[in-house]
């Protein structure tokens, strides 16, 4: 299941575009109840911006959740980023501009996921 958020978790939908009342919390529990395993969060509000991730909300779902895998996305922009993720409990990552931009690597994904 994916949520696409801003404003510290407020569900974003149509593109980006609009913004609904509904927060990621209920949103993602609702879908727990229906048997969902997999989350993919996207931070929209670091999505491209090598800022580095809204660890606050992805620490936020994991902290009132259980039995998920939380896959976040947005604003990922170097290793120490992956490792931070890692230790707030985060299954994996999207990894798009940072690799494009070269601030990772393959290599350096590599080597990372093999300590894991």
């Amino acid at each position: 299941m994916g949520a696409d958020v801003k404003n510290g978790g407020q569900i974003a939908v149509s593109g980006w575009q609009e913004l609904t009342k509904m927060e990621v919390l209920p949103f993602i529990q609702d879908y727990i109840l229906a048997g969902i395993k997999y989350v993919i969060c996207t931070d929209i509000s670091k999505d491209g911006m090598l800022n580095g991730p809204g660890l606050d909300v992805y620490q936020n779902i994991l902290k009132h959740t259980e039995n998920i895998k939380l896959i976040a996305s947005g604003g990922i922009s170097s290793l120490n980023d992956l490792i931070r993720l890692s230790q707030t409990g985060c299954e994996g990552a999207i990894i798009g501009k940072a690799i494009y931009e070269e601030k990772i690597t393959l290599a350096e994904i590599e080597k990372f996921i093999s300590t894991c």
